[in-house]
């Protein structure tokens, strides 16, 4: 059973950096926004410790996959312990960069970005939402959500001194290549596009995630139909 008292500070166990260590997969990076998930949850629900089959029963992930997956940042359990949730949470964030202090801005407040806007999702994870911006003269010197909407006219000095890390595209498609190109000659180190443009790490040299919620929805239909098929 999980436990729900106990204040035990385990050290971490981080791998060296040096040339023989390995390289953290995609996979793993992916799935650990979803253990930060879960272990926000059982904070929430006053539990101090858990094991790996525990936590595996709750993410429907195996035992063995949560203690590879750890394993690649030295581990944070103990042999006959488990895992102190309070202190994984805290490294799992710190691996995530919620204690990093980042700062974003929108690019487009139309519909998606005021939507992104009004989230919770950015405070909830260490990021600092300053401002949205838009090329629509109806929008500029309005307020979304608290956050002032500027024009693409004031967008390179903003960046510059904010220095501003993460910008987020929600702009239409055959404009995102070049503000994307904007935004890296500007400074940003992190491109979170919404657009159903594909934008390609390499091409501008930082950081690139490409959200797709068409092939998200589409894949729900799929498994629906699956379903629908087996069943029938």
């Amino acid at each position: 059973m999980a436990e729900k008292k106990n204040n035990t500070k385990l050290p971490l166990r981080r791998r060296k950096k040096d040339s023989e260590s390995p390289v953290v997969s995609g996979a793993v990076i992916k799935r650990l926004p979803r253990y930060y998930r879960y272990l926000r949850q059982l904070l929430a629900e006053d539990i101090r410790r858990i094991s790996s089959g525990e936590l595996s029963r709750m993410m429907n992930v195996t035992a063995s996959q949560i203690r590879q997956d750890f394993n690649c940042f030295g581990g944070f359990g103990q042999q006959g312990y488990g895992y102190n949730v309070k202190y994984l949470y805290t490294k799992i964030g710190e691996l995530l960069g919620v204690t990093s202090n980042l700062s974003a801005i929108i690019l487009g407040a139309g519909n998606l970005g005021s939507a992104l806007a009004s989230s919770p999702i950015f405070e909830r994870r260490g990021i600092r939402l300053m401002a949205l911006f838009d090329s629509n003269p109806k929008l500029v010197g309005t307020m979304k959500y608290g956050f002032p909407v500027l024009g693409l006219a004031e967008l390179e000095a903003y960046v510059k001194e904010n220095n501003i890390d993460i910008g987020i595209i929600t702009i239409p498609r055959d404009a995102a290549p070049e503000m994307a190109e904007k935004l890296a000659n500007y400074g940003i180190r992190g491109l979170w596009n919404f657009t159903s443009r594909e934008l390609d790490v390499t091409t501008y040299g930082v950081v690139t995630e490409n959200v797709h919620l068409g092939d998200s929805l589409m894949t729900l239909c799929y498994k629906i139909s699956d379903k629908n098929e087996t069943e029938g």
